[in-house]
């Protein structure tokens, strides 16, 4: 069991580290122009494009993980799975009206007609696929393109419930890796970035440099703060909460456009992105401490297990539901301890 809360607790911090870099990138990129800055060539060179592809890589681990779950839970996991999506469409449907731009829309529709079938092949096939778009995304700027491998590579990366007991050495019983490899990957990717992100800058070439630079440079964060986080309970706490700090990060950002449009120098977007992430920080962890989901995570749920028989007796999500923190948690982290036993009518899953 331990296995099994470690994988969860690194998921969570690295999905809480992500949605901060991406708040950061989508304040910034909201900011009108009035001419170069040094917070521009920052943005541009060390954040742009280096965060959502952690994202899109966690959003495809996530799905398997929450398909493993719901198979312990119903015989037609993928039908839950199905109607999950279909929540979060709604969800980014509604939020589109406050960001045009959002996300949450296109990876629904994403999960629905690249997952779920892919979700059926054997895990080498997708990662063949996967690798073979990630190589197609450095050649084509669209980010979806980028996205969609990074899904298909979340997906393979995903443990299957048998692996959790024998995982490699090498893949971490999480599918994020353990130190040897990521420590390879941390300084590879680096150099890299580095690399790349000068040329770029010098000699600015077509071919794919700065979509290489940005990729190489989304790795190196990720392994970097997988090796040196190890007190991460701010971190677990805004990634179980990710939809309602998504949602309610890009609703500040909208409600602070005259303050970023007055700006000139870019630091009202570092003192926005900083008070916006403390403030949901301080929430997350008041709100964990009392509640087992997050206000749209639990939403989210409970419409997506609404009505579905969870075994053969015929019981459903709707009549059992549980509202509350209803386990002994660890005080150290922001999860629940899962050592500790779980109410049956619970998924296992916090993905």
């Amino acid at each position: 069991m331990k296995a099994a809360a470690d994988r969860i607790r690194r998921v969570d911090a690295l999905r809480g580290f992500a949605v901060c870099g991406i708040m950061l990138v989508n304040a910034w990129q909201q900011r009108v122009r009035h001419g170069p800055t040094s917070i521009d060539w920052v943005m541009t060179n060390l954040f742009q494009s280096r965060f959502y592809p952690m994202f899109a890589f966690l959003f495809g681990l996530s799905f398997a993980l929450f398909l493993r779950s719901a198979g312990l839970r119903t015989r037609r996991p993928r039908v839950v799975m199905l109607r999950r999506l279909a929540v979060l469409a709604a969800l980014g449907a509604a939020h589109m009206l406050i960001d045009p731009g959002e996300v949450l829309l296109p990876y629904a529709l994403l999960g629905v007609v690249l997952l779920l079938p892919a979700s059926l092949l054997p895990r080498g096939a997708v990662l063949l696929v996967g690798c073979g778009v990630l190589v197609a995304s450095v050649l084509d700027p669209h980010p979806y393109v980028l996205i969609t491998a990074l899904f298909l590579l979340g997906l393979a990366a995903a443990p299957g419930g048998e692996a959790r007991r024998g995982a490699g050495r090498l893949g971490g019983a999480d599918g994020l890796g353990s130190g040897p490899l990521l420590g390879a990957v941390c300084g590879t990717a680096a150099l890299l970035a580095a690399g790349l992100t000068w040329w770029w800058n010098h000699a600015p070439p077509g071919g794919g440099v700065y979509q290489a630079a940005a990729l190489c440079g989304a790795a190196a964060y990720a392994t970097a703060f997988l090796l040196v986080a190890r007190r991460t309970a701010v971190f677990e706490a805004l990634g179980r909460m990710t939809l309602t700090n998504y949602v309610t990060g890009t609703t500040v950002i909208v409600v602070a456009m005259p303050l970023l449009e007055a700006d000139h120098t870019g630091a009202a977007v570092v003192v926005l992105t900083v008070v916006t992430v403390a403030v949901q920080a301080v929430f997350c962890r008041w709100w964990l401490a009392r509640h087992r989901y997050g206000p749209l995570e639990r939403v989210w749920r409970t419409l997506t297990w609404w009505g579905t028989s969870l075994d053969d007796s015929g019981s459903t999500w709707w009549g059992t539901a549980a509202t509350g923190q209803t386990v002994i948690r660890d005080p150290r982290s922001a999860v629940p301890d899962s050592r500790r036993p779980r109410p049956g009518d619970q998924p296992l899953d916090r993905a």
